[in-house]
């Protein structure tokens, strides 16, 4: 039977390397799928790794119809075994119920990987979704680390250097080396405790620098 099946994890987790080890495995075995992303970190519509593996995808717009796309491919004589559909939390709750109605309807395995909550720490409309209809919720083993060691849960977004908790929901950019200058927009991952205080690797570091202020007398 098919199944629907999500895999979640903070960013830096390991989803995408994860995505690219399941399209190789089942195409090792000779079944034939498709894969699919939007907003990918290069830019470009392709699957990539922060291990620098890469594999071309299908670009997911706002208005992409999974199951017509389906649908016209089998109908045209193609085959599809499987999908592998990377950074789902930005598709709309209507293309998640298009791909569970794949896998009901065409018997045709999903493979969604994404992540839970932005930089706000809410859901994402398509992640929520997925938690709801996914028949196999996955939890990436691969533990993204806070800079203060501890595991990190929650997803921030910088602006020039600096943590912001409003603003737009997609916003694409990476996880920065924090001994290099920040870029305009990055992200970095924190424990809840440090996402709560708005403490970056780089606002600690700015901190524990500060030179103490002189005693009074």
């Amino acid at each position: 039977m098919a199944e629907l099946h999500f895999f979640t994890g903070t960013m830096d987790s390991g989803k995408s390397t994860l995505a690219l080890q399941t399209n190789h495995n089942h195409a090792a075995r000779g079944r034939i799928g498709r894969i699919f992303t939007t907003h990918d970190r290069s830019g470009a519509a392709l699957l990539s790794s922060r291990l620098g593996l890469t594999h071309e995808a299908l670009e997911v717009a706002p208005d992409f119809d999974f199951w017509k796309y389906v649908v016209d491919t089998l109908t045209q004589g193609g085959r599809i075994d499987y999908l592998i559909c990377d950074e789902a939390q930005f598709y709309t709750p209507a293309q998640i119920e298009q791909l569970a109605k794949v896998v009901d309807e065409l018997q045709i395995d999903v493979f969604a990987f994404g992540i839970l909550t932005d930089f706000r720490s809410l859901l994402f409309p398509g992640s929520a979704r997925l938690v709801e209809l996914a028949d196999r919720m996955n939890v990436l083993q691969v533990e993204a680390l806070c800079w203060c060691g501890k595991r990190a849960t929650h997803n921030a977004r910088t602006e020039n250097g600096a943590m912001v908790t409003e603003g737009d929901v997609v916003v694409v950019g990476d996880v920065e080396a924090v001994d290099t200058d920040p870029a305009e927009v990055a992200y970095e991952v924190l424990c809840r405790q440090h996402h709560r205080r708005n403490l970056t690797a780089a606002r600690a570091k700015a901190v524990a620098l500060a030179p103490e202020p002189l005693p009074f007398g």
